[in-house]
């Protein structure tokens, strides 16, 4: 039952996190869950931040094991350009 709404609870550590990310002129998007791996793409004004790996491993992974603590992996895949 736990596993079902694994999602819900990653996207609700996102929704935490995202107004501090907005506040700098950013965002971020939940891209998979699997295998105990998160895949976020940082957006905005975090692509190109100097301090976007501390952010990913300091907020937004440190959020999501709070929701959800069987994640052991947060990665940030970029953007395609």
């Amino acid at each position: 039952m736990r596993k079902s709404n694994l999602k819900d609870r990653i996207e609700k550590a996102l929704d935490e996190i995202r107004p501090f990310l907005e506040n700098d002129g950013g965002d971020i998007s939940l891209i998979e869950v699997k295998n105990k791996t998160v895949k976020v793409r940082l957006e905005g004004a975090c692509t190109t931040c100097s301090v976007n790996q501390m952010t990913l491993k300091t907020g937004v992974e440190m959020t999501i094991k709070k929701y959800a603590p069987e994640i052991e992996n947060v990665i940030n895949i970029g953007i395609n350009i």
